[in-house]
């Protein structure tokens, strides 16, 4: 009976973890896992959204797909504003958290406010800014004129486009980033700081040499997770579109990956090659975190 009674409560030690986070996995099994391999299986057929398999099973869709001007296209169009927003993005937010690091008055209002951005929908924010940038009373275009700049149609070219979009992922995401770092830099021991004050550092120095290293991992996941939501970007440009249907302005100048995806898969019902470029995407989303992550580890160790 002892036996009996020692089995049971190893087994129940060691099943009971198990059962507890079960629920977890098979929700993921049936709703993410499954849709996700599924996807494969559609991207290797000829497959309507609405009729489903119309024949055929192959490569076919990712031939058609690295053949396509559009995709290269949206594939330049993605990687610029990702540029365009994520670099000045981590810099500021890396100064704002260096700035609330120090003691201010009514610090909470301020840590609270910086995030506020992020809380608003991306409706309101994808509306706000296309008015602002609105070629004829855009207050962007006021601005500009009182330098003597003349009016520009922000949704008419590749650059201008492409800028109005990165300062509407900037404008969401920094205070975001920012409250990311400040949790990081309260976290790096004192007595490096102590240390740095007693060999001579500047400020400058030091923040290079003891706070951006003592932050490294935090760094490393807004560099990665800013790569991942900055090449599925849909959102921002989807609204600063005034035309719709996903093609980013009439030359679709500002289309990115995921609104083209959109336009073949919900538009046009092609999900077979919509479900291609989603694992194209997926593969360049891979890409870019790793290239990033190893280059931001070089940087702060030559720092």
């Amino acid at each position: 009976m002892r036996d009996r009674g020692t089995f049971g409560a190893r087994l129940d030690r060691k099943a009971t973890p198990f059962l507890f986070i079960a629920p977890f996995f098979a929700v993921f099994a049936v709703f993410g896992a499954f849709p996700m391999l599924y996807t494969v299986w559609v991207s290797l057929h000829d497959w309507d959204l609405l009729a489903g398999d119309r024949g055929g099973f192959g490569f076919g869709n990712y031939v058609q797909l690295f053949g396509d001007p559009r995709f290269y296209n949206a594939l330049g169009n993605t990687i610029s504003i990702f540029l365009l927003a994520a670099i000045p993005e981590l810099f500021v937010a890396l100064c704002i958290a260096a700035l609330l690091n120090h003691r201010l008055r009514g610090s909470t209002w301020w840590q609270t406010g910086v995030l506020l951005p992020n809380v608003v929908s991306v409706a309101a924010v994808g509306l706000v800014f296309a008015q602002l940038y609105g070629r004829d009373f855009g207050v962007v275009n006021e601005v500009l004129g009182w330098f003597g700049v003349s009016p520009v149609s922000w949704q008419a070219h590749r650059w201008s486009s492409h800028l109005a979009v990165a300062s509407m992922v900037m404008w969401r995401w920094t205070g975001y980033n920012a409250l990311i770092y400040l949790a990081a830099m309260q976290a790096v021991p004192q007595e490096l700081y102590e240390t740095a004050a007693l060999d001579g550092a500047s400020r400058w120095r030091t923040f290079w040499s003891v706070t951006v290293p003592g932050i490294r991992p935090a760094i490393a996941f807004t560099v990665v997770a800013g790569t991942v939501n900055g090449l599925q970007l849909f959102a921002e440009p989807q609204l600063f579109d005034a035309g719709g249907g996903g093609t980013g302005g009439n030359d679709r100048q500002f289309q990115t990956l995921a609104m083209y995806l959109y336009e073949k898969g919900i538009t046009k019902f092609d999900a077979g090659y919509a479900a291609a470029l989603s694992w194209v995407l997926f593969l360049v989303c891979v890409l870019f975190a790793v290239f990033n992550y190893r280059l931001l580890r070089r940087l702060v160790r030559s720092s």
